[in-house]
């Protein structure tokens, strides 16, 4: 009996190493995801940063609204919360890069977490491919080492809201 919890006991020793260690080896988790939406660049883009139409696409948005903005978009900020699993999670979104049709930049600050969003738009002429290039970091040492174990969970996140927009913009 003794042998075996010293067994378990080593096991969840490694196991508690193993994660403290994450956070001293991953310094970010990165990802990208995409779709193709059938409609011209101009339409997707204008629609894509249309605020009032985010709720459609990402249903879990409860309120955004400024802070503050800028001129030009870049450096504007806003106070977003999200329906997380039936508890409000309160985050700051900062637009950091905007080209007209051709690209977004987005930084997400909460609680523990910083999300930068690479947000590129791609056109045949017909069609438009949107690639979200997608960095999560944690802010604390206990999120760094947490984040690349949901590197699955938020891949899986972010399509589903490119997805949902697809479906959205096209229905009109």
């Amino acid at each position: 009996m003794k042998r075996i919890l010293k067994i378990i006991g080593g096991l969840l020793a490694l196991l508690v190493i193993i994660f403290f260690a994450t956070g001293l080896i991953v310094k970010e988790t990165t990802y990208e995801v995409s779709t193709t939406v059938n409609k011209p660049v101009d339409e997707v883009f204008k629609v894509f940063n249309d605020q009032s139409k985010l709720k459609e696409w990402i249903p879990s948005v409860k309120l955004i609204e400024p802070i503050e903005e800028k001129e030009g978009k870049v450096g504007s900020t806003y106070k977003m919360v999200v329906d997380n699993q039936g508890k409000d999670f309160e985050m700051i979104e900062k637009i950091t890069a905007f080209e007209e049709n051709k690209r977004v930049g987005l930084e997400f600050d909460a609680q523990g977490m910083l999300k930068i969003d690479d947000i590129v738009f791609t056109s045949d002429g017909t069609s438009t491919m949107i690639t979200n290039n997608a960095i999560a970091k944690g802010t604390d040492y206990f999120h760094k080492c947490l984040f690349p174990y949901f590197k699955s969970a938020m891949i899986k996140t972010d399509q589903a809201s490119l997805d949902n927009f697809k479906k959205m913009i096209e229905k009109s």
